[in-house]
Formats: structure tokens, sequence, C-alpha cells
């Protein structure tokens, strides 16, 4: 029985996306769970390998398929940011049964959904933050993933949300500069002092109650508005994604014209122009090549599945084919 199936993994470290295409880019199954992602787990990769292997056997057991029906298999894994880990996880899917996959990091989904060409570079801007670089000859290459203070990762709701904190508190006690965002953010946190501000913010980290979203929303109004200080917080973070990006670009192979895409939520919901801006003109400042800046709007998801079909075929996946596993990935993940 000849392979005629391909599997495509999107796993992050809320919920884990399976899918099971065949190779013409239908799609036949869709399992979606919670994470596989080994820093999640006390157990670590063992955890790993055991969920994905039960959710793999379920999907392809229930289409009366094993794994020799599969001709390959994609996984971007929230987790796998160095060397050592991605090495681990490759022992994982080959645990697992896959002779013909890849493995890396989920920013590298983006770069297979955001462009036909099968090659450029992804910087993921959602809760956190990663750049990942796929140039035409294949060669990969990940910039941060593993935080600000080693990486340069300032960027990623989370960071954000934390520097908003700290741009208040700095107007408080260490001389910074006053700010619009000081009065909405302690009524959100319903703070009724300054002198208790310090003590409300910890709390909500220690407790991981603290409201996200409505922090950057406050952060991305201000900024609109003129606020200094607020500028200034998206103006270190577009110069530290500006970084990240051409970094990726002057360490791999790419030509004079390359395709950038924006995914992640920070990118693609936020409707204040003001950092994507600022962004991009750092980049240009900092290359000399051509870039196409492309928003995503198409679920990362898409690219587990385009790379696992790439692979599968020895090919870029036509246009025709791309569409239709496009078309089926949105309509699988509707409602969900």
């Amino acid at each position: 029985m000849s392979a005629n199936y391909v599997i495509g993994v999107d796993g992050g470290n809320s919920k884990t996306d399976y899918f099971l295409f065949d190779l013409q880019g239908n799609a036949v199954d869709h399992i979606r769970t919670g994470t596989c992602s080994h820093e999640q787990f006390t157990d670590g990769y063992a955890s790993s390998l055991r969920v994905m292997n039960e959710n793999i056997s379920i999907m392809l057991e229930r289409n009366q398929l094993t794994l020799k029906d599969v001709a390959a298999g994609a996984f971007g894994l929230a987790g796998a940011d160095i060397p050592s880990q991605k090495l681990r996880l490759n022992e994982v899917v080959e645990e697992i049964g896959f002779t013909t996959y890849a493995v890396d990091n989920d920013s590298f989904l983006g770069v297979k959904a955001g462009t036909a060409k099968g090659y450029g570079i992804c910087t993921i801007n959602g809760s956190g933050h990663a750049t990942g670089g796929v140039s035409p000859t294949g060669r990969r290459l990940q910039i941060g993933g593993i935080g600000s203070e080693l990486a340069g990762d300032e960027a990623g709701g989370y960071y954000l949300a934390r520097k908003v904190l700290r741009t208040v508190y700095d107007s408080f006690y260490r001389l910074g500069p006053e700010t619009a965002m000081t009065a909405p953010v302690m009524e959100l946190l319903k703070v009724p002092s300054k002198e208790v501000f310090m003590e409300y913010a910890w709390e909500g980290i220690l407790n991981n109650t603290l409201p996200y979203t409505p922090l950057i929303q406050i952060l991305f109004a201000c900024a609109d508005r003129g606020d200094t200080a607020a500028l200034a917080v998206l103006d270190l973070s577009a110069r530290q994604l500006a970084h990240s990006t051409a970094g990726c670009l002057h360490n791999l192979d790419f030509e004079s014209e390359v395709d950038i895409i924006l995914a992640g939520s920070i990118w693609v919901k936020v409707e204040s122009p003001v950092l994507i801006e600022k962004y991009k003109s750092y980049v240009r400042q900092l290359t000399t090549k051509h870039c196409n800046f492309i928003l995503l709007h198409v679920p990362p998801a898409t690219g587990a599945v385009l790379w696992a079909l790439e692979l599968a075929h020895g090919r870029t996946v036509d246009l025709d084919t791309r569409g239709k596993v496009i078309f089926a990935v949105e309509e699988l993940q509707k409602g969900l």
C-alpha cells in the first residue's frame, strides 16, 4: 500500500491541532486537544511523546489507517527553541514512527502558511515572540523565543503588559515621565493609591490574573493619542522586533527580495498602526533587501499541512492545492 496521506501538527502551549490530509490537499480528519509541549509537563518529553502518539493514533485508527499510510509529517511545536530541545523532539517524532518529517518551532509554520514561495521570515508577535526564517535553499534559523533578557524577545502581549506596569511604576517612583496610561491602569487593576500599586501588580503576575488584553489596549490607545511614554514602549519593541527580523535575514542565504510574514494577535488584531509602522521603518534601516510585509490572516496551522505536503512531494505546493488546504483548515477550525 502506498503512503497517500500527510499529518500536520501545530503544538502550542495551551492547545494542539492535529491534521490528516491526503496528498491532493483534501482534509480527512482533525483533532484539537490540549498542549503537547514538553515545557508544560512535569515529565517533559515523555508526556510529549505519549500525548502526540495517542492523538495521532486515534486520528489514524478511526480512518482505518496506520503510519505506513503517511508519507510525511510536519510539526511546529512550542518549546522547540534551542538545538537540544529540537534534537529531543526529533527523537520523539521518530519514536512515534515517522521517517520523513520536519520538526521546528511553531514560528516556522507562519512561513509556510504566509507565502506561496515556501520560504521567508515569520515574526510572531502574539502572547510571546519568536522569529523563524526559511531560506530559498531550505536553511532554517530561529531567533529568540526564550525571553527578553537573553534573546531580545521584547515583544508579545506578556512582555508589553508588564512594560505598561513598569512605565506607570517609573512615573510614580523612578522619575519617569508622566503618562496617560496611569489613570486607566489604576482603574483597571482597582488600585486605590500609588503606594500599593506594586503590590497589586506583583500579585497579578504571581497569580496569573493580570488582564493582559486590556493593558495592551490601554498602551496602544495612549500611543495613538501621542503619549510619550506609551510611544517609547512601542518604539523599543519595534526596534527589537526589527533587529530579530534583520538578524535572521542576514544570517540566512536570502536573495534580494524577502517575504516577511507577521503573525500573532499583536500584529494581526491590534488596529493601531503605530507598532507595525515603526517596525517596518526599522527593518528597512537595517537591510538593503526589498521586504514584502505580509499580515498572516490564515490559520498558522495551515503551515503544518503545507509543510508536510511539501516534504511528501519534494517541491513547493502548487497554488490550487495551497488554496484548498487553507480553505479546509479554516473550515475545520470554525467554531472551535
